[in-house]
């Protein structure tokens, strides 16, 4: 059977764009392959959430439809394997099914409902869809196919929100068919990649039937989706992988490609380079931006990010600003200028000394006593200031402005909320410390783009007089590994004290991340590349005692 692979990037809510997409493929493919295989939810693009719930979008998904099944009539040769929510009629109310659809000739010839339903985190695929009841084969020109969606290539039954479990496809299906086909729409996280791999691997083995594995690529608002379809034959070795954060096209035929082919995992670094650099470049065309700003400080995280924007965007789209206050260093603005210079990217240099001492002027009547005390207020006056110059040049000309914390500042809350925490996207934020400066490695291995200046300097905001990172808190070698340890490995403090910490600065830390949970709470929007990121799946409770 030729199959071919259309590992594409789908625009959520965008049905009549993403129907487009699959009228382009069937009409260069002119009646060549036997079936088009698209990812899990490709119709509507994954994950749809709330828009699930607006019968108007259900309807113009079910006209999509409809005219996707009349379309092919016109390529009579062809079969069509696509994923779209279907309705699924109940006593009360109606529920969805997260569906794959066999499509040939001007019908649907063949329906399988995904039967394993995450109930986690941004997913939540159990509170829109209905599981399962059952799989089946499909006999499709003389091949046995098994359909599968998603985390169906795993997991076994589980309960679910009441609902009748899930059955265990491979249960199932082993012994009966001679294909199975997985689409999917599995998110990118650092060492995901080679995991997906070896678990598709070994099912096909295990089960000792060749498996295709479709994936979606492209990022859709803070998930990246990195593509890599697969496949496989019946020995789990693998004929085709295709390639990660971009689209891919192909015809593989399932008689002929037997032979292993060769795959070579990337290094984990440079994936999280490659997924930041989609993420962002998907982000702004999917929104409908075209031009970044952020603020230069001279500093490894702004200098990260301005590189990922640059590699994404193209340098003649981004503007970095230089904002020096009394404070700063002269190697914060002449590194930030070399850092500009090497990228190509447009550069400005906008001092604040003036505004910070009319604001100090301002306050100075209501400052007195013991309020008149220089403290982090007055720090965060300055990052304010900054804040505000970099939105009004994105509210003048039309820039999204890029927010360069990282994981370790966020967690303990070194940051200024409406100040360096303002913005429309954050890239690095689910980067710890550390990982930072293994990616500013990265990016520098072919040529110098970062500074070694920048690379060497102790961290610093600069909102005091010869201030480092390290005055408030612990060295970030020490730190990310308490946070990863309470974080990442949900250790207790006193677990973490017994293999060796010192107490003190461990109960710091942790008293630390959990009274700045109000901040991340208002904290902008952020790409995703870890296991375990900030956001909606890690939250504390905010007024509370624990």
């Amino acid at each position: 059977m030729k199959i071919t692979i259309a590992q594409l990037n789908p625009v959520v809510g965008d049905v009549e764009g993403n129907l487009e997409r699959i009228k382009l493929i069937l009409a260069q493919d002119q009646n060549q392959s036997d079936l088009v295989v698209l990812p899990e939810l490709f119709l509507t693009g994954y994950p749809p959430v709330g828009i699930l719930e607006r019968e108007w979008f259900l309807q113009k998904t079910a006209n999509s439809l409809r005219e996707l099944v009349s379309l092919s009539r016109d390529y009579s040769q062809t079969g069509i394997l696509v994923g779209a929510p279907t309705l699924a009629e109940r006593k009360q109310g109606r529920v969805l099914h997260n569906s794959a659809l066999l499509i040939y000739r001007g019908e649907i010839v063949f329906t399988q409902h995904k039967s394993f339903l995450p109930a986690y985190d941004l997913f939540n695929e159990a509170y829109y869809f209905k599981p399962a009841e059952k799989v089946a084969i499909v006999d499709f020109k003389g091949t046995k196919l098994g359909i599968i969606l998603g985390e169906d290539l795993w997991q076994k039954p589980v309960e679910s929100g009441g609902e009748s479990s899930p059955v265990n496809t491979f249960t199932e299906l082993a012994g009966q068919a001679g294909l199975i086909i997985n689409i999917a729409a599995f998110p990118f996280y650092m060492g995901w990649e080679e995991k997906v791999y070896e678990l598709a691997s070994e099912v096909a083995r295990k089960h000792k039937i060749p498996l295709l594995l479709v994936n979606q690529v492209g990022g859709n608002d803070e998930l990246i989706f990195n593509g890599q379809s697969m496949f496989f034959n019946e020995q789990g070795e693998s004929v085709l992988v295709g390639p990660s954060f971009k689209e891919y096209i192909t015809t593989v035929d399932t008689k002929v490609a037997t032979t292993r082919g060769y795959y070579s995992p990337r290094s984990a670094i440079g994936s999280v380079h490659d997924a930041l650099v989609l993420g962002i470049r998907d982000y702004f065309r999917k929104t409908g931006f075209n031009q970044a700003v952020l603020g230069l400080s001279g500093g490894i995280d702004s200098a990260v990010v301005c590189c990922l924007a640059a590699k994404a965007l193209g340098s003649e789209n981004v503007l970095g600003i230089s904002m020096p206050s009394p404070y700063s260093s002269t190697g914060s603005v002449e590194d930030s200028r070399e850092l500009a210079h090497n990228l190509g990217v447009k550069f400005k240099v906008i001092p604040i000394a003036p505004l910070f001492q009319e604001y100090l002027h301002t306050l100075q009547p209501y400052f007195q006593g013991e309020r008149g005390v220089v403290d982090t207020t007055e720090e965060n006056l300055q990052a304010r200031i900054r804040g505000n110059i970099l939105m009004a040049f994105s509210n003048k000309y039309g820039y999204l402005l890029l927010v360069a914390g990282n994981k370790s500042e966020l967690l303990v809350g070194y940051c200024t909320l409406y100040g360096d925490m303002s913005g429309g996207l954050s890239v690095i934020t689910d980067l710890s410390k550390t990982l930072v400066y293994e990616l500013a490695a990265y990016i520098n291995k072919d040529q110098v783009l970062i500074p070694e200046a920048i690379i060497n300097k102790a961290p610093s905001a600069e909102l005091r007089p010869d201030q480092v990172d390290q005055d408030t808190l612990p060295p970030y070698s020490l730190l990310d590994q308490v946070l990863d340890l309470y974080m990442e490995e949900n250790r207790s403090p006193e677990e973490i004290i017994a293999l060796g910490f010192e107490e003190g600065m461990v109960r710091w830390v942790i008293q630390t991340v959990k009274r700045n949970e109000y901040k991340r709470r208002q904290a902008v929007l952020g790409l995703r590349v870890t296991r375990n990121p900030l956001g909606p799946k890690r939250q504390f409770p905010v007024a509370a005692k624990f």
